[in-house]
């Protein structure tokens, strides 16, 4: 890696994680592209590099959150139940079985697109009434944990990513899906990068991580997802969910336009 990538890795690692930090999400699913298109990380080689700059980045704002008080609540053990074990399932299915990167963009911009755009509309039509939504259960919870734990093995976003839009429009506060989503996001990333590296001791190809890259986004991460945390309880709420839809439809639109290329 030359110090011009590093420094780019670097650059690229902080803007994204300043303006996703604050809705529970890690930017690993923003710096994919950055990655592939800019980059020239090679998939599947892509999603573990991915899951290592979440391993770098997470304990940034990570920290914050445990300063404020936020991480404490069994939404964020449940989140880590279920992830863990879907993300080991999902880094097998990367390896095995979705292997082209343009099937990885289609599923992106297929799951992301509808999902962004239900959450903005799902926020809107909130901030018109007074009434809030009903919150999932537990079970439902680490039902949804597990599943998005596998999509999160296979695309190396560590599933904070989906899981922040989806539990947001159930109708659960930003600010108390946010320290969870991430806090999941860095213990599946940590188990999901492990389990990679194990898989390419055995199998041919690119599916180890390019350390030094991941390594550099990671710390541009760990600056950028502090500096977010802090931010978080200045901005509202209606703004983060926002935000967060926002977000979603623009990587998944992103990717419906590379396929189209």
């Amino acid at each position: 890696m030359s110090w011009s990538t590093g420094l780019l890795g670097f650059a690229a690692g902080l803007l994204i994680s300043v303006a996703t930090a604050p809705v529970g999400v890690s930017g690993a699913v923003f710096l994919l592209p950055v990655q592939i298109s800019v980059l020239g990380v090679p998939s599947p080689a892509v999603t573990p590099t991915n899951l290592l700059y979440n391993v770098v980045a997470g304990p940034g704002a990570l920290l914050r959150h445990h300063r404020a008080g936020t991480l404490r609540g069994p939404l964020t053990r449940l989140l880590v139940l279920g992830t863990v074990p879907g993300v080991v399932v999902g880094a097998v299915i990367r390896v095995f079985a979705v292997p082209g990167p343009s099937v990885f963009r289609l599923l992106i911009a297929v799951l992301l697109l509808p999902l962004g755009g239900w959450l903005c509309l799902r926020t809107l039509r909130r901030a018109s009434r007074t009434a809030p939504a009903r919150e999932p259960s537990a079970r439902a919870v680490t039902r949804l944990a597990m599943a998005v734990g596998v999509a999160g093995g296979i695309y190396g976003i560590g599933g904070g990513s989906l899981l922040g839009p989806i539990l947001v429009g159930r109708g659960m506060p930003v600010a108390k899906v946010a320290p969870a989503a991430l806090a999941a996001t860095f213990v599946t990333s940590v188990v999901g990068a492990g389990t990679y590296a194990l898989l390419s001791l055995s199998v041919t190809g690119d599916i180890a991580p390019y350390w030094s890259l991941g390594l550099a986004c990671g710390l541009g991460g760990l600056c950028g997802g502090y500096l977010g945390a802090r931010l978080q309880p200045r901005l509202p709420e209606t703004g983060l969910r926002l935000l967060l839809g926002v977000l979603a439809l623009g990587v998944g639109g992103l990717y419906a336009v590379q396929l189209l290329r």
